[in-house]
């Protein structure tokens, strides 16, 4: 149901505004808790950020720095104003929630200058969960137009407690810790990834500045202000050439062709951190779908060899048809849908030595023959990619690809975020579309809504994940609670889960191993990621004899992970805060499950579960961290909406629930 209200123009010429004309242009929020305040006048173009009355952005600097000269408030001035609303609902196609609000108030300022030949347009809106605004420059006789930059900054009114990324350089994979960092050591030469957290400390307010939307257009990092003030500016990814950074505008567009709109710059606001979590403003501020079948697009987990070394229980096991046949088996045992097929299944995918061939199997791998043994047991095939070797012949791999029944591909190391990056996103994920592919993007740059765009676009990496564990000790339970509020605010993250081989912190280093590698959280964080990650299509990463016992039954944990699904119909953050733990709730139909998550200090979570339907019974299969890093301690509990639940953690440990509700 859409209900879109439009408030006449009310367009005045610039001269006729009185020069010390300051009054904002205001924009509140459905819920009336957060508002934007646009300036334009006296020389300044300039937004404020509000919530519950208490600013959250300080007065800040709008503007585009662009080969026809500075777009900013010395020289545009207002020429109409156009105000709406609009209260409507998407519905994902994959996702934390099945339905989604989209409610919002809207103001667009029109600019102009009689001094400069480019006309941009203000558009500001004001959701529950956040804000956010954007330049657009509509259709005009302006051709080969640079944009070197942006004056756009996030100033604070405070020293904030801020949590962020921060790679330092413009070509990266995006994966990396988010540590705390004061604001006030926030320096220009630093280059945040989005998001970027921060908390207030005002009525407990956390907002994260980010990015949605991009097309044509150049992704953004967030430095410290050149004037050693408080808070970020954005700046702009270069453009390459090849491999190399090269000089001049960011971004480049003939105006005379298409119009262009900027990325929405995002503040997204609540009270708590989990609020961020729950959120789906960056998806809903991506441009509706493109894809009007969709019925093709499956969710579901795969199992994977990259993760374990290729070590299924068999001779000679490695890149052959015999392996994945093997872990087709183990697929379809579990309940998995698909199998994913990594590095090393075409002719020079490593690109050494030239040249690739994506398009011609190695003799070892018979691609058909395990396509055909995998739909036999009702198991799908993704297929890994170099994005470079893919990008040569998309066209005719895509279309191989789909007669041979492959349903999806992993493509990656695209490690870099420029405008022609940018484009390759929506080129891959359009064509993947037409031959009914979906798609994983690793090496990828942070989640701007693509996945609304484009609803075959299930998961993207952008994360350090568990691949880590391979070679460093760097993914903590303290990253793993971290990453919740951070990273994941934005949208699916493919940390590749699945590590049941667990090792004290203590002991880590000396037994790091690229086959069957181990984790430093327990089987109960292990199984709790299932549920507080997003990513609809997850894989199952370890080993196919990890998840069984010496006697041939389940692990601890495995069927869990084979029922739990990777889709839902409704998400609650019940408790947590970042870096410390994470209780989180989603349904799915009738039956809800929990999942909780702690740093390394263990504690108890009192959990309520008043979101469970009035007035029905339900029964709790609860597992918990058990008698050592290894194992589960199952119990099995009778609920309602008014009970409360007792889940203990281990240090590094985790939980799970799954709450069916009983026959009435």
């Amino acid at each position: 149901m859409k209900r879109v209200h439009l408030i006449p123009a009310l367009v005045a010429v610039a001269a006729a505004l009185p020069a010390h004309s300051a009054a904002p242009y205001t924009v509140v929020s459905p819920d009336h808790r957060t508002r934007i305040e646009l300036t334009a006048a006296d020389g300044k173009l300039e937004y404020t950020v509000i919530r519950d009355g208490v600013t959250v952005i300080a007065q800040s600097p709008l503007g585009l720095s662009t080969t026809a000269g500075a777009l900013d408030g010395t020289t545009l001035r207002v020429t109409g104003v156009e105000n709406k609303t609009v209260d409507e609902t998407w519905r994902p196609v994959a996702g934390k929630a099945s339905s989604v609000a989209d409610r919002y108030s809207q103001v667009e300022l029109q600019l102009a200058g009689k001094d400069k030949p480019v006309k941009v347009n203000l558009v500001a809106r004001a959701y529950d969960d956040g804000v956010a605004f954007r330049y657009v420059l509509p259709r005009q006789q302006v051709a080969d137009l640079g944009i070197n930059g942006e004056a756009t900054r996030f100033d604070f009114p405070a020293d904030y407690r801020c949590w962020g990324f921060n790679p330092g350089r413009f070509d990266s994979s995006h994966e990396g810790e988010f540590d705390p960092v004061p604001a006030s050591t926030i320096r220009p030469h630093h280059t945040f990834d989005a998001p970027l957290v921060c908390k207030t400390g005002n009525r407990k307010t956390t907002f994260a500045i980010a990015e949605a939307d991009k097309r044509g257009y150049a992704g953004a990092y967030y430095s410290g202000r050149g004037d050693g003030g408080l808070g970020v500016a954005v700046v702009l990814a270069p453009h390459y050439d090849g491999d190399v950074q090269v000089h001049g505008p960011a971004v480049r567009t003939t105006l005379a062709d298409a119009p262009l709109s900027t990325p929405w710059r995002v503040v997204m606001v609540a009270d708590t951190p989990g609020g961020l979590t729950q959120s789906s403003l960056i998806a809903t501020l991506g441009s509706p779908s493109t894809i009007a079948d969709t019925s093709w697009i499956k969710p579901g987990k795969a199992s994977w060899d990259w993760w374990n070394g290729w070590a299924v229980d068999m001779p000679g096991a490695g890149v052959n048809t015999a392996t994945y046949k093997a872990y087709t088996d183990f697929a379809a045992s579990l309940g998995l849908d698909y199998i994913l097929i990594d590095e090393g299944w075409y002719e020079g995918s490593s690109e050494q030595p030239l040249p690739s061939n994506p398009l011609k199997p190695v003799p070892a791998m018979d691609m058909q023959a395990i396509i055909k043994y995998a739909k036999q047991k009702n198991i799908g095939v993704w297929v890994w990619l170099q994005w470079k070797q893919l990008d040569r012949q998309m066209d005719d791999a895509f279309a191989l690809y789909e007669s041979w029944g492959i349903k999806g591909v992993k493509v990656d190391f695209m490690d870099r975020t420029d405008q022609d990056m940018v484009d390759f996103y929506h080129k891959i994920l359009s064509k993947a579309a037409k031959h009914h592919l979906m798609v994983d993007l690793h090496g990828a740059y942070p989640p701007d809504g693509l996945t609304r765009t484009y609803p075959n676009y299930m998961t993207q990496e952008g994360v350090m994940g568990a691949e880590y564990n391979k070679w460093s000790a760097r993914v903590t339970a303290t990253h793993n609670v971290t990453l919740p509020f951070t990273r994941m605010i934005l949208g699916p993250i493919d940390y590749t889960p699945g590590g049941f081989r667990s090792i004290a912190a203590k002991d880590f280093m000396g037994q790091r191993r690229n086959v069957k590698p181990f984790v430093q959280t327990t089987r109960g964080q292990a199984v709790a990621m299932y549920v507080v990650y997003d990513s609809p299509f997850g894989m199952v990463a370890d080993s196919p004899d990890a998840y069984r016992n010496a006697d041939g039954s389940w692990a601890d944990g495995a069927t869990f992970i084979g029922a739990v699904p990777t889709t839902w119909d409704e998400t609650r953050v019940l408790d947590g805060d970042i870096g410390q733990y994470i209780v989180t709730a989603r349904r799915k139909g009738s039956t809800w499950y929990i999942g909780a998550m702690t740093n390394e200090s263990a504690r108890t979570v009192d959990v309520p579960l008043d979101f469970l339907a009035p007035g029905a019974n339900y029964s709790a299969a609860i597992l918990e961290d058990g008698k050592d890093r290894n194992h589960l301690a199952a119990r099995t509990t009778r609920v309602t909406g008014k009970s409360r639940l007792k889940l203990k953690l281990a240090g590094s440990g985790g939980a799970v629930v799954t709450l069916t509700q009983a026959a009435q």
